[in-house]
């Protein structure tokens, strides 16, 4: 069984290669709550107790106040205490909204992650940040929890349209850029059969991802410092995804396109790597960056939760697997994305 160990200020936790039905069949035996979605619900058939079971309608605008409300009026109903773990078995919204209540209730419960997406799976699972939007902005209350376990299963992403295995797609190629040469040079290679979900290829990228994501989460679990070159990228992809509806695979993507760019235009990147990185990702981008909204962006960007007054954290690539973090002026930032929007 294929596991890694990680272990930080918040915790330790456990990740493991599984199958599902085993998994839930033991645990739907202990003192769980399990919490998903519809649409996950419906593939798991009968394995959950429908009595201890909490199910959410899928998406995005579910991750609200409002529906953590009633995960806790659910476990105040079933006497949940600090005996009990929550299991939450779907996508990132499904794991952000079990964290963030499995954290809070009762000033904390423990809590399991099964994660059903890719992007769950290489990303949001693991590094202890749970959350709901607020008023239209990601993820802008939350905590920083650990789960105390995540099991993985490769037979969930094969009930996914090509649009979501993107996402999780771009969040390895995020953490390959920013920490791992040789992640790269594996994806520049692979990326047609990791696309394909070929499980030896799934299983090296999943994996590798999570060791480069918890070895930075490792040393600033709260992001004060290294953990913000995770962010390579998604300053401009949230504003895109908040102002055009671009997934957050095609957002993520040309995020770090304009990254990349952005690092060469301040002399912070070679030519010739960032032209490596640029030709890679245009084979994979799925997203129209011509006649955007350098406005609306620009707007956008001026609320992100990264800012410190008039400046704001941005993350620059150096070389291949090489990243760092630069205080860039708003009144900059908005030059650039003027002129990438022109481009």
């Amino acid at each position: 069984m294929k596991t890694l160990d990680i272990s930080s200020p918040l915790g330790k936790c456990r990740v493991q290669k599984v199958s599902w039905r085993d998994q839930v069949s033991l645990l739907a035996k202990e003192g769980v709550v399990f919490v998903t979605d519809s649409h996950i619900h419906s593939f798991l058939g009968e394995s959950l107790p429908q009595e201890r079971t909490v199910i959410l309608e899928p998406g995005e605008k579910r991750k609200t106040l409002s529906t953590v409300e009633k995960i806790y009026q659910r476990f105040l109903d079933w006497g949940v205490d600090r005996s009990w773990r929550a299991v939450g078995i779907g996508g990132g919204v499904v794991g952000d909204i079990t964290g963030f209540a499995a954290s809070t209730y009762m000033r904390g419960i423990p809590f399991i992650l099964i994660p059903t997406t890719l992007l769950s799976q290489v990303d949001a699972c693991v590094g202890g940040k749970t959350g709901v939007n607020f008023r239209g902005y990601k993820n802008i209350i939350g905590t920083f929890s650990q789960p105390q376990r995540i099991l993985l299963d490769f037979d969930f992403l094969h009930t996914l349209p090509p649009k979501e295995i993107l996402c999780g797609m771009a969040e390895i190629i995020k953490h390959a850029l920013i920490a791992s040469p040789s992640l790269f040079r594996f994806l520049e290679k692979e990326w047609p059969r990791l696309l394909a979900l070929e499980e030896d290829v799934l299983e090296k990228a999943v994996f590798e991802s999570l060791r480069i994501k918890s070895s930075v989460v490792k040393g600033d679990p709260k992001e004060k410092n290294r953990r913000r070159m995770l962010n390579f990228g998604h300053t401009l992809a949230h504003a895109l995804e908040k102002t055009t509806g671009a997934s957050h695979g095609e957002a993520v993507i040309q995020g770090m396109m304009w990254a990349v760019r952005i690092s060469e235009r301040k002399g912070i990147l070679s030519e010739k790597n960032s032209q490596r990185i640029q030709t890679f990702l245009e084979e994979i981008k799925q997203f129209p960056s011509e006649g955007l909204p350098s406005l609306s962006l620009s707007e956008a960007v001026r609320k992100d939760k990264k800012k410190e007054k008039e400046n704001l954290h941005y993350v620059f690539l150096s070389q291949v697997g090489e990243a760092r973090v630069q205080k860039i002026s708003y009144a900059q930032l908005e030059e650039f994305i003027d002129g990438l929007c022109e481009s």
